[in-house]
């Protein structure tokens, strides 16, 4: 989003036009920012046999998915929904890795008859997995490293307490399975959760992956994850990309070197990929004066955007209507019947009673994690596509609240 003549635009469009064709609440993409962001993290790993596997559960709107697809990416699924949504966006099986966690047998067995690639994270599936088919179908590892590298503890998923993967400590177990039932280990993976702050923590996790996948004959791919931290706040940093595509195609040259394999590496970014492409669109209903605090209450809560509430997540929030305005403090409220508190006394342009605020980085797991909460609709989702406007996915009404439910009499 740019400030251009006292105007912020989206390539090139007034984000008040935005508004005015579509209303608030609204969620807008810029897709040219999440090709940015994919051709970024492919030129760091440019020398290295690298793929990218869009992770979908950020954010699955139907035209999405096609994007990465046409972009040359893969897909990161994680219920056997995502892998039909990725059929239908046009990828094909052998470019979708399921990677699920605590589903049943009889999904991976689903998941199997499309054909996609299965990751499997516990030693009770992957016996099961062998008794059914030895080594007809090739599958992947997820190995919990026990390596903390992210910042919220709700969305770190390599430590020793998280329920995801198989610990480094049951390997032996892993090879005992592996051995008397014949399956075929093609791959290994790691996950250590979103926000990564240390470069070296990570790399560390890195290296305790690559130590095991040495013992998997048959290796093709090493899958690193993701969790790549983006800048939220004014001033905030970023994973550098680039450090970390030269530190770890150098370790990667040295275990093919050492292996005699030429291993392709995988990453699945969702946030990375989408997190600021996303712009949530929100009218300010009434201003709030109390005794202590001043609030901006929004056509909006946690029913559309549930991170601030859930992660304690900081989403950056600017005046798109008075965006010269002399700067106040405000808490910024939503509209349902619960404490739906998006900010605490944050310095904003002034805000009066029917201005829009745009909420950033509303790519990830924004929309996605949206519900009709208090029998709200979900809003519309907008893309920005070659400076044109497209509606992807539109406005909720009664009727979508009330499909699938079967009225009896009384």
């Amino acid at each position: 989003m740019e400030l251009t003549n006292g105007k912020y635009t989206i390539q090139g469009i007034p984000v008040l036009d935005i508004v005015k064709e579509f209303e608030a609440p609204v969620y807008v993409y810029d897709f040219s920012k999440m090709e940015e962001q994919y051709k970024r993290l492919k030129n760091a790993f440019s020398g290295t046999k690298m793929r990218v596997l869009y992770a979908c559960k950020a954010l699955t709107n139907i035209n999405v998915l096609r994007f990465f697809n046409h972009l040359g990416s893969g897909l990161d699924t994680v219920s056997i929904q995502e892998v039909m949504l990725g059929l239908k966006a046009g990828f094909a099986p052998e470019n979708i890795v399921f990677t699920p966690n605590c589903v049943s047998f009889e999904e991976i067995k689903m998941a199997v008859e499309k054909g996609v690639r299965i990751n499997i994270d516990n030693i009770s599936i992957l016996e099961q997995f062998g008794n059914e088919y030895g080594d007809s179908v090739p599958v992947c590892i997820r190995i919990n490293p026990h390596i903390l590298a992210g910042g919220n503890p709700k969305i770190s998923t390599g430590h020793i307490d998280s329920k995801f993967g198989i610990s480094i400590y049951q390997m032996r177990h892993v090879h005992r399975v592996v051995t008397s039932s014949g399956v075929r280990v093609e791959g290994v993976h790691m996950h250590t959760g979103s926000d990564i702050l240390d470069m070296d923590v990570f790399l560390r996790g890195a290296d305790i992956l690559l130590q095991q996948a040495k013992d998997f004959e048959h290796l093709k791919t090493v899958d690193f994850g993701s969790g790549f931290k983006v800048p939220y706040k004014p001033g905030d940093g970023g994973t550098d990309i680039e450090a970390l595509g030269k530190r770890l195609s150098g370790r990667m040259a040295e275990f093919n070197q050492e292996t005699g394999k030429d291993v392709e590496i995988q990453f699945e970014p969702g946030k990375f990929l989408v997190s600021e492409s996303g712009y949530f669109l929100v009218k300010t209903n009434v201003i709030k004066t109390t005794t202590a605090t001043v609030f901006a209450g929004i056509d909006s809560g946690l029913n559309h955007l549930i991170r601030p509430m859930f992660y304690d997540a900081y989403h950056h929030i600017m005046n798109v209507s008075n965006p010269e305005g002399t700067e106040r403090f405000y808490t910024v409220v939503g509209y349902v019947c619960e404490t739906d508190t998006f900010a605490w006394d944050r310095k904003i342009n002034e805000i009066r009673e029917g201005d829009i605020l745009a909420f950033l980085n509303a790519g990830a797991y924004a929309f996605s994690m949206a519900s009709n909460y208090n029998s709200r609709f979900r809003p519309a989702e907008v893309g920005i596509i070659n400076g044109e406007m497209h509606l992807l996915r539109k406005r909720e009404t009664m009727d979508d609240l009330l499909r699938g439910q079967v009225e009896i009499k009384f």
